[in-house]
């Protein structure tokens, strides 16, 4: 712990799960954080929870990252509690899977507006307070699906794709300037809410698309994993620490895959 002392960070989507996760993580690590989330109650309640845990600064403030003004409205919080901003993490998702034949429009296009075009506004305003510092560390959390095509899933294989392609665009942009754009693709979190809660789970979704039992599907992934086993929040904490600290002060661009090696491209 420790190796992130004084640094301010923005986590998007850090209200719940794997970004509440990393919200803590980051505080522990010695940051002061600023939390954005659809969900103002929960982002509110991950930051007091959060403070009083780790002694370090926590401010939650209401973000839909498909809005301009929004984002905007965040990084300007966080620049005027903090006086600048030294890492973001890019973590607000959303995954609706259908069959390409029956998918409902509007709900392929929600996917790419908030993986996609949320991550480009998050940047954006990340990238005007970063080049004015001349520092600082982009992390977008992408997926194993943002390197091989995912089954019945095109909306979020598609944004995740793109989100490469942004971070790679970003990395080359942006070098000159001394900030550093990379992205983190997991595998499957397989005991978190995301797989787990409510109607929407992933355990739910993928079980009526494949014709199979939730239990099933559980086996299918696990065994599709050399290390058999999903991937768990402190995999991906771990990483998203070394890519924000200096220990990775050489690498930018990259797509770094958290996922027990089964996917090595």
């Amino acid at each position: 712990m420790g190796q992130l002392e004084k640094k301010i960070a923005i986590i998007t989507g850090g209200a719940q799960g794997l970004g509440e996760a990393l919200s803590e993580r980051l505080a522990r690590e010695g940051c002061d954080i600023v939390i954005g989330d659809i969900n103002l109650e929960g982002a509110e309640a991950a930051a007091r929870r959060i403070a009083t845990a780790t002694g370090r600064k926590a401010l939650a403030v209401k973000l839909d990252v498909t809005r301009e003004e929004d984002v905007k409205a965040l990084f300007d919080r966080a620049v005027n509690a903090f006086g600048r901003v030294d890492i973001v993490v890019a973590n607000a998702a959303i995954l609706i899977a259908e069959p390409i034949a029956e998918a409902d429009a509007e709900k392929w296009r929600a996917v790419m507006n908030v993986n996609l075009f949320g991550y480009f506004l998050t940047t954006k305003y990340a990238a005007r307070i970063m080049k004015a510092q001349r520092s600082g560390s982009i992390i977008q959390i992408n997926s194993k699906s943002g390197k091989k095509g995912s089954y019945k899933n095109s909306a979020y294989a598609a944004s995740k794709f793109g989100g490469i392609g942004l971070t790679q665009s970003l990395a080359l942009e942006l070098a000159e300037h001394g900030v550093r754009v990379n992205a983190i693709c997991p595998g499957n979190l397989l005991d978190s809410p995301l797989w787990n809660d409510g109607p929407n789970a992933l355990f739910k979704q993928y079980a009526r698309n494949q014709g199979i039992t939730e239990a099933q599907v559980r086996q299918k992934y696990i065994d599709q994993v050399p290390m058999k086993r999903g991937c768990t929040y402190d995999d991906i904490c771990n990483v998203v620490v070394f890519l924000a600290s200096d220990q990775s002060g050489y690498m930018t661009g990259q797509a770094i895959n958290v996922t027990g090696g089964q996917e090595m491209r």
